[in-house]
């Protein structure tokens, strides 16, 4: 079960600075260094290049392409504080070997300290959970300002950590409200 301290950290993602309404990248390497670059969220790193390296690294093992529009790509590097999560918006989509072969329309970054966390983690699945949830996708993708998309992600987001005492393990559709 995860405990209060951990849910109470990852709260703050999605509060500012973390969408990039106009993604402008059809590769899905330049669009990652795009979302890290742009996202004003992610000016608190001091190297945005051990960013940008691990998290292209990770995606050439495996594409982070979940399906149904969404990739969630990850890296850790060093300079990270704190779990960070940014979102940029594709109108065109972007190929990104997604098992569906749908084009990414909504690509997450997730940065994480280099070391392993039980933050990271919850981060994850707590957002893998909410973008399963068709209604929020669709709302994501209609709304046409980074703010609104912002408050929309947040409250998703927030709602999924409270209800969830287990990312891991608890089958309850977190996240579904909005």
């Amino acid at each position: 079960m995860a405990d209060r301290n951990t849910r109470m950290s990852i709260l703050h993602c999605f509060e500012q600075g973390t969408v990039v309404c106009d993604l402008q990248s059809a590769d899905k390497f330049e669009a990652l260094r795009e979302v890290i670059r742009r996202a004003p969220v992610f000016k608190e790193i001091g190297n945005l290049d051990a960013l940008e390296n691990a998290v292209v690294a990770r995606e050439r093992l495996q594409s982070t392409g979940f399906g149904h529009g969404v990739a969630v790509a990850h890296g850790r590097a060093a300079g990270v504080e704190r779990v960070l999560i940014a979102m940029g918006l594709s109108r065109a989509g972007i190929p990104f070997e997604s098992p569906d072969g749908a084009p990414v329309r909504l690509l997450f970054v997730i940065a994480s300290p280099q070391m392993v966390s039980l933050d990271y983690l919850h981060a994850l699945s707590t957002l893998a959970r909410c973008l399963r949830h068709q209604p929020l996708r669709d709302r994501l993708l209609a709304a046409r300002e980074a703010e609104e998309i912002q408050r929309q992600l947040h409250h998703a987001f927030t709602t999924g950590v409270e209800r969830c005492d287990d990312p891991l393990t608890d089958r309850q559709a977190c996240g579904a409200a909005g």
